[in-house]
């Protein structure tokens, strides 16, 4: 199993704090953001790993991450998104060459969680693992992919809706995804949206719709760090576990 960490885009709700340095070396607490991300999967017994990024301040990452060996990875590649709006889909299609068949485990750059999906990528066979976490409808926002479930069966995931005015359910897409081999072919099937971006909800959806998918609820605490709201509770969790 491999790790691919989504760090592109410009960061733009983030401005002007985006205006110095990529979003997600800003610092949650007591370390860039995207320590975070790197130890969820370091935790998890994933070492080789792509950082894909873009934007104007890509060449920090390599000043910040250096090797990766302080951080627990063995390997660590970076890749480049040229079109820094196209979305997350189109970002994960650089890692095919650094996938080489194998599964990938992926996760956004801005996200901080301290669940651990060790087992989850144990038992991986094929297929895909989508992790939700359910949150208040009141801060959904039109900012995350949301669940819907079949009527008769409310376990039964039917599709993932990108960013509903009126959500169907509490549960969100974290950002978080265990792909096998299959994915860069479902990535070749989307089309832009209406955004004009390639979906990683479209990319799901055609999972979902094959069958080959299973869903987990993540435990522990979850948030994204991309606008002023969630980094300040991301920091504000994680200062307060560590007793400030």
């Amino acid at each position: 199993m491999k790790g691919v960490i989504l760090a592109g885009g410009l960061g733009t709700r983030l401005y002007p704090l985006t205006f110095a340095t990529n979003k997600h070396l800003l610092p949650v607490f007591d370390r860039p953001m995207i320590f975070y991300p790197i130890r969820t999967l370091v935790e998890a017994g994933v070492t080789d790993i792509l950082v894909i990024t873009s934007g104007p301040h890509a060449g920090h990452f390599i000043r910040v991450l250096k090797n990766g060996k302080e951080l627990g990875i063995r390997h660590l590649e970076y890749a480049y998104q040229e079109k820094p709006d196209g979305g997350i889909a189109d970002a994960l299609a650089l890692a095919q060459d650094f996938a080489h068949g194998d599964s990938i485990t992926v996760i956004l750059g801005d996200n901080t969680t301290d669940a651990n999906i060790g087992k989850y990528i144990e038992e991986f066979r094929q297929g895909a693992v989508i992790f939700l976490k359910s949150i208040p409808k009141t801060i959904m926002l039109k900012r995350f992919g949301v669940a819907v479930f079949d009527d008769k069966d409310k376990k039964k995931l039917i599709s993932i809706e990108e960013k509903p005015m009126y959500p169907r359910s509490n549960l969100v897409a974290t950002g978080l995804y265990i792909y096998d081999k299959h994915v860069f072919a479902y990535i070749q099937k989307c089309k832009p949206s209406g955004r004009g971006e390639i979906e990683i909800t479209d990319v799901n959806n055609l999972y979902i719709k094959s069958g080959k998918f299973k869903w987990h609820e993540l435990d522990g605490f979850w948030s994204d760090a991309g606008t002023y709201e969630t980094l300040f509770a991301a920091n504000r969790y994680w200062a307060e576990k560590s007793g400030l």
